[in-house]
């Protein structure tokens, strides 16, 4: 896939995530219909209707490309797979249930085992982002696209952001490597676009989650000049047994 096929495809998309976001803000407002997973995580009606709004659209762009999501049982058994899409319609649902902001839309398109676009919207804080290619990670403010790979950095500290407010030993050890001097928590792939923008510099977990949780966030951070690993150094890829994440270090630009 080349550079101008990938921007076809992500702008395609833009308008239907943008638009998935308005409903599950206007369900929440109305009030969500709760229910508690075999995995005992909770899914609502919201999760399922934005599923619902974007593997259709996404079908329609990409017909002959399989759709992995969260809130779908389909292809969650296959092995092997090379070039395929993850979804995670609402990543952050417990913050969605509880009227937070930090919940996001994500989907992003794996090609060779590998993320080629990203997009994720955070509709209650009113910000997208997306990418398709080097250099080619953006942030759509006002209707201009933002390029996140030339954004500045205003703090002169090392920040990074967590998904828990109490680091395990190996979390806090990584940070004294790097000299961050504080960190925030934030719960959504919303840590991944902050740190694509600048905003922090890094974000470290032992394996947790899933793929459809960080694919779309990790194209939208290398694509901005920032860098992912797990632990030991490796490459990240995609495709994994049950789309378990390994463990993950992600640097923007500024710490590379």
């Amino acid at each position: 896939m080349n550079i101008e096929e990938a921007k076809k495809i992500t702008l395609s998309l833009i308008e239907t995530f943008n638009d998935a976001g308005r409903v599950a803000l206007d369900l929440r407002k109305a009030g969500l219909i709760k229910e508690i997973k075999d995995d005992n995580t909770p899914v609502t009606n919201g999760d399922i209707e934005v599923n619902k709004i974007l593997t259709k659209k996404i079908s329609e762009v990409t017909p002959n490309i399989t759709i992995v999501s969260e809130e779908n049982l389909a292809h969650k058994n296959d092995q092997n797979l090379k070039d395929f899409w993850l979804i995670d319609p609402i990543d952050g649902t417990k913050d969605y249930i509880n009227n937070r902001d930090e919940f996001t839309l994500n989907a992003a398109l794996i090609i060779n085992k590998k993320p080629a676009i990203g997009i994720i919207t955070a509709p209650g804080k009113k910000r997208i982002f997306y990418s398709y290619a080097m250099s080619n990670s953006y942030e759509l403010i006002n209707n201009q696209e933002i390029e996140l790979i030339n954004k500045k950095k205003k703090h002169k500290e090392i920040k990074a952001v967590s998904y828990s407010n109490e680091l395990k030993a190996e979390i806090l050890e990584i940070h004294k490597k790097y000299q961050v001097v504080s960190y925030q928590k934030m719960k959504s792939s919303l840590k991944f676009c902050v740190v694509a923008a600048g905003e922090f510099d890094l974000y470290a977990a032992e394996p947790r989650a899933c793929e459809w949780d960080i694919a779309a966030g990790h194209a939208i951070v290398v694509h901005a000049g920032g860098k992912i690993k797990d632990f030991n150094g490796n490459e990240i890829i995609y495709g994994k047994k049950e789309f378990k994440n390994t463990s993950i270090i992600l640097k923007n630009k500024n710490i590379i």
